[in-house]
């Protein structure tokens, strides 16, 4: 049975996300809320809690799980990032985008794509979220919470725990999230050159972008 941990959403208490933050650490996959919607989350370095995330949101090896980071810095550890890239990534973050980046070696090579050795980062503007991210000390491991056969994303907390509460650990209501997913743009083809490709349009605003 999932607990239900209702956090305020701009002064998050401290010791309901403590509760989270334990939950993670035994292997577990709470929902937690983002500026964009609701994603899935586990510890980066637990392969059991990443092929359970991976069953429940109904996807394959193939499909890029995105790591939450607290910073710009925390994801330039665990993506190649040129200048090019960098100036575009600092225009754009914190905010609603999810980054295709090739992966650095701080990243498992389970979690990255198999073929194309890439990453999906974001640095999600939620401020539970960030606390939970600067409490863990380390990304969370996500994907938006879009149930199997289904294209919208889940953004009630209620609806995530009467779905969820047998297959998932917590849910973190923080409020209603916006119902829509990142904007997800690849970066990986600047590093040779090339430039971004618009994989999804979603909350983040393209413009901001130069796209």
């Amino acid at each position: 049975m999932a607990q239900f941990l209702q956090v305020h959403p701009d002064n998050p208490q401290p010791r309901l996300l403590k509760q989270a933050a334990a939950l993670l650490a035994k292997g577990g996959i709470i929902a937690v809320p983002t500026d964009s919607s609701y994603a899935l989350a586990c510890q980066i370095d637990d392969k059991a809690a990443a092929d359970k995330l991976r069953r429940i949101r109904g996807v394959d090896e193939k499909h890029h799980l995105t790591l939450l980071c607290r910073d710009l810095k925390e994801l330039a550890s665990y993506a190649l990032v040129d200048n090019r890239q960098y100036r575009l990534l600092k225009a754009a973050t914190p905010g609603a985008y999810t980054f295709i980046l090739e992966a650095t070696k701080e990243v498992p090579r389970r979690l990255s794509h198999p073929q194309r050795k890439t990453i999906g980062l974001r640095v999600p503007e939620h401020r539970a979220l960030q606390e939970l991210l600067e409490l863990l000390g380390t990304p969370l491991l996500a994907t938006t919470l879009i149930a199997p056969n289904e294209k919208d994303p889940l953004n009630d907390a209620a609806e995530i725990r009467d779905r969820y509460e047998k297959l998932i650990d917590a849910v973190i209501d923080a409020g209603a999230c916006a119902s829509q997913p990142t904007t997800v743009v690849d970066l990986s083809a600047m590093g040779r050159g090339g430039d971004p490709e618009l994989i999804r349009a979603g909350r983040g605003e393209l413009a901001t972008l130069g796209l």
